[in-house]
């Protein structure tokens, strides 16, 4: 069964950066598409990046120039470095694995200004 793991969340000041991590279990790790999603309060899930297995990434306009996703297949591992961050940026942060369709648990980033 697969299970996704985050850490790394917390309040940030405005401008500040954040680095979020997730780890994955199960096989075949570097074959996997991973996503990162938020969801702020009253509003619905939203993909903010997204890394394919040979490194294709896409991010959601609101983020662009400012996050950053990578992944580290040895440590069966994806992070998403956000700087820059604003408090538009507050939301719970998951870390997905779109074809089996598996969620973390999430964790809370809050930005103040």
């Amino acid at each position: 069964q697969v299970q996704l793991v985050e850490s790394g969340g917390g309040l940030a000041q405005s401008g500040g950066s954040l680095r979020l991590s997730c780890v994955a279990s199960g096989p075949e790790f570097e074959k996997r598409i991973m996503a990162w999603y938020r969801q702020a309060p009253g509003k619905q899930r939203e993909l903010v990046a997204r890394i394919n297995p040979f490194g294709f990434i896409n991010y959601a306009e609101a983020v662009k120039g400012r996050f950053t996703i990578s992944r580290n297949n040895t440590e069966n591992a994806v992070y998403l470095q956000m700087d820059n961050l604003k408090p538009e940026d507050t939301a719970v942060y998951y870390c997905h694995r779109p074809v089996a369709n598996v969620w973390g648990r999430g964790i809370q980033v809050t930005v103040v200004s």
